[in-house]
C-alpha cells in the first residue's frame, strides 16, 4: 500500500500540468468503473451494490470524490512533497475519530506516543512551509486527510461484508458520473501522451488495484491502525517529489519528516501491535 499510494503524489503533479483538477478526478474514476462494472455483472452481484448503494457513494464522495480534487488544485500551488506530508494528519485524524465514537478498539501507550510525534511533526512541517498565499491550499489537504479518516471508518463499519470490486465499481461509477458535466466544460484542447501515461497509472494501478488491497488491509488490522500506512506513502512521495521534479528540500521537511518516520516506527512496532492485541484479548474482559 505505501507503493501504491506514494507514486500518485508525482502522477498528480505531473497530470495537472494540462487536466483541471475536476477532469482529473473523473479520468481517474472513469476507467475504474469501466472495468469493474461489467464484473460486478458477470459475478452477479449487482443486487448487492444497489442494496448497499448509499454507503457505497457516501464512501466514494468522502475517500475520492471531494478529496481528490481538493488534493489536484492543492498540487497546482504547492509541492507534491508537502502535499504527501500534509496526508500525515490521517492517522491522528483516525485515533480521534476513534476516540469520539467510543469505539472498543484499544490504543497502547506506545502507539499513541508515536503518533503524538508524528503529529508534532505534521505540526513543525506545516508551521514551517507555510508562505504567502500557501495556507489555502494547506487547509485544503487537511480537509483532504479528514475525507481519508472517514473513508475507512465507513469501510469497516458499513461495508465490510460487501466484496471490494462491488464497492469500487459502485464508488467510481458514481464519483465519474457527477464529475462528468464539469469535466465536459473544463476538457483540455490537447493531452500529451505524459499526461496520458500518468493518468492510466493513477487509474489502474493506483485506484483499481490499490482500493482492492486496501479493503483488504482494513479487514486484517481495523481501520484506525491501516491509515497508519500514510506515513509510509510520504517517504516515497517525498524522495519522488525531490528526485523526478526537482522539488526543494526545504527546512520544513528537514526538521518535520524525520519525527514523522520515528512516529511511524512507534505507532507500528510490534510492541505496540502486541500491547493492543493483549489489551483485546478476552481474557481480559
Amino acid at each position: 500500500m505505501g507503493v501504491l499510494w506514494g507514486i500518485p503524489y508525482l502522477l498528480i503533479r505531473i497530470a495537472v500540468r494540462q487536466l483541471d483538477p475536476g477532469v482529473l478526478v473523473l479520468a481517474r474514476t472513469g476507467p475504474v468503473a469501466l472495468l469493474l462494472v461489467p464484473l460486478v455483472l458477470q459475478r452477479r452481484q449487482w443486487g448487492l451494490l444497489v442494496g448497499n448503494l448509499r454507503w457505497i457513494v457516501t464512501f466514494g464522495v468522502a475517500e475520492f470524490g471531494v478529496p481528490w480534487y481538493l488534493m489536484a488544485t492543492s498540487e497546482r500551488h504547492i509541492t507534491s512533497s508537502l502535499t504527501s506530508l500534509l496526508i500525515c494528519a490521517v492517522p491522528m485524524f483516525s485515533v480521534l475519530a476513534a476516540r469520539l465514537r467510543r469505539t472498543g478498539e484499544h490504543i497502547s501507550a506506545t502507539r499513541l506516543t508515536g503518533l503524538s510525534v508524528g503529529a508534532v511533526g505534521v505540526a513543525l512541517l506545516v508551521g514551517l512551509s507555510i508562505q504567502g498565499g500557501s495556507f489555502e491550499w494547506i487547509a485544503f489537504m487537511l480537509l483532504v486527510a479528514l475525507g481519508y479518516t472517514v473513508g475507512p471508518i465507513i469501510l469497516a463499519n458499513k461495508l465490510a461484508h460487501v466484496p471490494g470490486p462491488v464497492v469500487v465499481a459502485g464508488a467510481t461509477a458514481a464519483v465519474a458520473l457527477a464529475w462528468i458535466p464539469w469535466s465536459v466544460a473544463h476538457w483540455p484542447r490537447a493531452v500529451s501522451a505524459e499526461t496520458w501515461s500518468s493518468i492510466g497509472v493513477l487509474s489502474i494501478v493506483c485506484t483499481a488495484g490499490a482500493f482492492l488491497t486496501f479493503f483488504e488491509l482494513v479487514k486484517e488490522v481495523g481501520s484506525t491502525r491501516s491509515v497508519v500506512v500514510t506515513y509510509v506513502n510520504t517517504a516515497l512521495a517525498v524522495v519522488l517529489g525531490i528526485v523526478l521534479l526537482n522539488e526543494p528540500l526545504t527546512v520544513g521537511i528537514l526538521v518535520g519528516f524525520p519525527l514523522v518516520l520515528v512516529g511511524s516506527a512507534l505507532a507500528t512496532s510490534r510492541a505496540s501491535v502486541e500491547l493492543a492485541r493483549d489489551a483485546n484479548s478476552p481474557v481480559n474482559h
